[in-house]
């Protein structure tokens, strides 16, 4: 699987992957369904034969599960592949006609018509589809940017085959190592970009997206030594080969061209958990929108009446990778903050109108955030986006910190309900705030993400620490 490694297209892969995975059942029954109108011939059996198909569509016409299998092939493979499945389908479904006996209530005239025109559109489709996929993520400002920790034999060939491969999406910067280019006998088209100590640095300040960790099990000190520098910054980690004695953030192994590496920390929501993600974000934020804009609208005017300012105070806060993002909330203060230094809100805090206090207890002042989830921006479930002035704080404290920032921020999350909530007096309520959002990248589940929402609901009205 390649998948997980190509994260910065991983919703869209994942969307035009289920889009291939529907339309060969759309289009068998669409075509099987005017054939027999169009023919003329009604027969007893047509209801369980759409089903029949259906699930025999879902089971044995489907795409190369590869993405980069799909980008790489020639049209006439592609076509040969269509082919052969509907073949597949085509043979078991006389299987099935033969053992109940049902074969003769199919016209053949009908059968032989479908099982002609369907390959024939689903053919044109595929390659359109493959097109589609090309345009979309053979994509060089799309590529995601790589460097290697160790120069070796693996690295060498997993970079070469990076290089050579388009359809991965990747560009790699170059290597870093503890030895010289003399002593490491680099060859003339590789990079040597410094030492393991200057890593961290390299990957902040060049935006890179992908490390691949390939340094011998025996130096197991400078890995652990390399992760610990790399928890300050949002890139994805891969060790080769793979290795299981770290503190892993959704831990898996893949193969890149037939090199097997295994992601040390990676984003939990790549493929169709990215899907699940995003369609209940839009689903639940898109129905709280219409059925709270009552609620939204006279906040805003009473927001308005209550004290001069604007309705809706923007905050510059992280979002995903650490990009800055503009976060919404109804005001609820005499000041709109949004420098290099920002204080906290505390318990009576005197910038807090009478009905900002009201709206951060009921944590309506937090309403217009579901436009960002509605934006992409933000998630109803993740790590709390802080503001930049206090993620550039915090960073510098506490390990892993930045590592929070792999996914979308949320308007609620693990840490929130489980009483991480308001002003970080001390550096420890901060460090558990930054645990808990690292356990929900761990252990994220759609089920979850609906858990957390219900228990944010059942502490609405009572939370002491809402101020």
């Amino acid at each position: 699987m390649t998948e997980p490694v190509l994260f910065r297209r991983s919703f869209l892969i994942a969307s035009l992957t289920a889009l291939q995975a529907v339309i060969p059942v759309v289009v068998a029954l669409a075509s099987l369904y005017i054939i027999i109108r169009t023919i003329g011939t009604i027969f007893d059996a047509s209801s369980t034969a759409f089903v029949v198909v259906g699930v025999l569509c879902l089971v044995l016409v489907q795409p190369p599960r590869e993405v980069s299998t799909q980008l790489m092939s020639s049209r006439l493979p592609v076509a040969a592949s269509v082919i052969v499945r509907w073949l597949m389908l085509l043979g078991v479904l006389l299987a099935i006609g033969y053992i109940t006996k049902s074969l003769e209530t199919f016209p053949r005239r009908v059968y032989l018509t479908w099982a002609v025109v369907t390959p024939a559109i689903l053919v044109v489709i595929a390659l359109v589809m493959q097109e589609v996929m090309r345009r979309f993520l053979l994509n060089a400002s799309d590529n995601r940017r790589v460097v290697f920790a160790g120069y070796n034999d693996s690295s060498l060939a997993l970079a070469r085959r990076v290089e050579t491969n388009p359809t991965l999406c990747l560009k790699v910067h170059g290597f870093f190592d503890d030895r010289s280019e003399d002593r490491l006998g680099m060859v003339s088209d590789t990079k040597l970009l410094g030492k393991l100590t200057e890593v961290a640095k390299y990957v902040k300040d060049n935006r890179i997206d992908l490390i691949f960790v390939s340094l011998p099990i025996r130096h197991l000190k400078r890995v652990m030594d390399l992760l610990d520098d790399l928890r300050d910054t949002t890139a994805s980690i891969y060790y080769v080969p793979d290795i299981f004695v770290f503190d892993l953030i959704q831990a898996r192994s893949v193969q890149i061209e037939g090199v097997p590496v295994v992601a040390m920390c990676e984003t939990p929501f790549y493929g169709y958990r990215g899907v699940t993600k995003r369609l209940l974000d839009v689903a639940i934020s898109g129905a709280a929108l219409l059925f709270l804009s009552p609620v939204l609208l006279a906040t805003a005017a009473v927001v308005k009446l209550s004290s001069p300012g604007p309705v809706i105070f923007r905050q510059r806060r992280y979002g995903l990778d650490g990009q800055e993002i503009m976060v919404y909330k109804f005001r609820s203060m005499k000041v709109t903050e949004d420098g290099t230094v920002i204080k906290q809100a505390s318990k009576s805090d005197p910038r807090i109108t009478r009905v900002g206090a009201f709206i951060r207890r009921t944590s309506l002042d937090e309403l217009p955030q579901l436009i960002n989830v509605l934006q992409g921006r933000m998630s109803l479930v993740g790590p709390r986006p802080h503001a930049v002035a206090h993620n550039e704080e915090y960073r510098k404290l506490i390990k892993g910190y930045m590592i929070r920032h792999k996914v979308l921020p949320g308007i609620t999350g693990l840490a929130q309900v489980n009483g991480c909530r308001g002003e970080t007096t001390r550096l420890e309520e901060m460090e558990a705030r930054v645990n808990y959002d690292l356990d929900y990248l761990r252990h994220w589940t759609p089920m979850l993400d609906i858990k957390i929402l219900f228990m944010t609901a059942m502490k609405i009205f009572k939370d002491d620490k809402a101020y």
